[in-house]
């Protein structure tokens, strides 16, 4: 997965995503702080022409989502050369699309990686982590998603209104 820094010249695409589940707080802060975060590091890495693609309130459990996909043609049409996300778990929580996206899709269309908080830059050379935390960050989402069965089944035996 290690590309040339030729690619520093191209455009990078900053992919922002929240989930409901992934942070209660008001989510638009997140996205803002993502947007800095990503910013900062495209600017270090040499990049100066950037996009934002963000999918606000939408699960990383599903590779369906608007902007993901807008990313995904923009990319395939060669107008992206890198890919910036605050961590691996922004891309998406499945563990086989991500792979598919990190090994195959990225290598493929000469795409660079960057994910910030997690150390991964595919300039820099493979992770042999990242896999693992791809697994993870799927395990993280089955994990909320019961825990939230749980508490609802618990409100509505209570009488609490779920809606």
């Amino acid at each position: 997965m290690k590309q040339s820094s030729k690619y520093q010249t191209g455009t990078a695409a900053l992919y922002c995503r929240l989930s409901r589940d992934d942070n209660m707080d008001n989510e638009s802060n997140s996205i803002q702080n993502q947007k800095k975060i990503l910013q900062k590091a495209a600017k270090e890495k040499g990049y100066t022409d950037t996009i934002f693609f963000v999918d606000d309130g939408i699960t990383g459990t599903t590779m369906k989502r608007k902007d993901f996909q807008r990313m995904i043609q923009a990319i395939e049409a060669g107008y992206i050369s890198a890919v910036f996300v605050k961590d691996l778990s922004r891309l998406g929580r499945n563990y086989i699309e991500v792979g598919k996206l990190t090994e195959e899709f990225f290598p493929q269309h000469d795409i660079r990686l960057v994910a910030v908080a997690d150390g991964v830059d595919s300039d820099e050379g493979e992770d042999d982590f990242t896999p693992f935390r791809n697994i993870m960050n799927e395990w993280y989402a089955k994990d909320i998603s019961k825990k939230r069965k749980i508490v609802n089944k618990m409100k509505g035996n209570a009488g609490i209104p779920l809606s």
